[in-house]
């Protein structure tokens, strides 16, 4: 019985050491493009700076990129990181230019529970800088995926002008 007792209060304390216990790093991570605040800032118009720097959102149907429609490249607003092309852009309807996928290795991808429910958030991955967030609600004809970014956060590139 004493064996019993020991393994369940053995086990109990192993379960207590869950991963939601153990401390967060501290850490940001490193991106290859590596700015202070006030650098960004001095960069960045203000409505840059909020949506990129501090994960803001741009209002809908506010942006001039949900008009384009020529071929050519969505680059970082921030750091001038190749992000979309053109060829993928779609209209969602939701007053963010949406696009089904990004070009290899221009973003990543983390977590916002903002909200109080957790969203899959699109970063620059060459900067950090917040692009908006990724949806399964996209084409199903192609990734089904919806990447529904802000406006602000990006610079069109027409074709022929790099």
């Amino acid at each position: 019985m004493k064996n019993v007792l020991l393994a369940f209060f053995a086990m109990i304390l192993i379960g207590c050491n869950s991963n939601a216990q153990k401390k967060q790093s501290s850490q940001t991570p490193q991106y290859k493009v590596s700015k202070t605040e006030a650098e960004w800032k001095s960069e960045l118009t203000p409505a840059q700076f909020t949506v990129l720097r501090k994960a803001g959102t741009e209002r809908p149907f506010s942006s001039d990129l949900n008009k384009i429609k020529e071929p050519g490249t969505f680059v970082c607003a921030a750091c001038g990181n190749e992000l979309y092309l053109t060829k993928h852009k779609f209209e969602s309807g939701t007053g963010w230019p949406s696009f089904d996928r990004p070009l290899e290795g221009a973003v990543a991808y983390g977590a916002d529970s903002k909200l109080g429910f957790e969203r899959d958030e699109v970063h620059c991955a060459d900067c950090g800088g917040h692009l908006g967030h990724l949806f399964d609600d996209g084409p199903r004809e192609t990734t089904g995926k919806r990447h529904c970014i802000n406006g602000v956060a990006m610079k069109f590139i027409p074709d022929g002008k790099k």
